[in-house]
């Protein structure tokens, strides 16, 4: 009695790869765009946190200029200019991150 052979494929077990690669190439594209999404939410969040410290050291600016005491403007305008180099720096280094 002969038996019914099936033809070789290229794909091993007979499974066909390309329904798994072209998940495999959705989700790729799905990561990336995740990922610039991401990019795009943290750098909006870093302008926002700039702005915030921006206030807050024209305040302190402001604070240390109506003190009538010399010793309290100076130590306003030296601690508003530590806030302002401090967070320059992180938004920097965050941005480098994201960037």
């Amino acid at each position: 009695m002969p038996t019914k052979t099936t033809p070789p494929t290229d794909a091993p077990f007979g499974v066909d790869l390309g329904a798994y690669e072209e998940a495999a190439q959705r989700i790729r594209d799905l990561n990336e765009r995740l990922i610039e999404s991401s990019k795009a939410a943290g750098l909006t969040t870093l302008d926002a946190y700039e702005k915030a410290l921006k206030s807050l050291v024209d305040f302190e600016q402001k604070v240390a200029g109506a003190s009538q005491l010399d010793w309290v403007s100076a130590l306003a305008s030296t601690y508003a200019a530590f806030v302002q180099d401090v967070s320059g720096a992180y938004t920097k280094a965050a941005r480098d991150l994201l960037g």
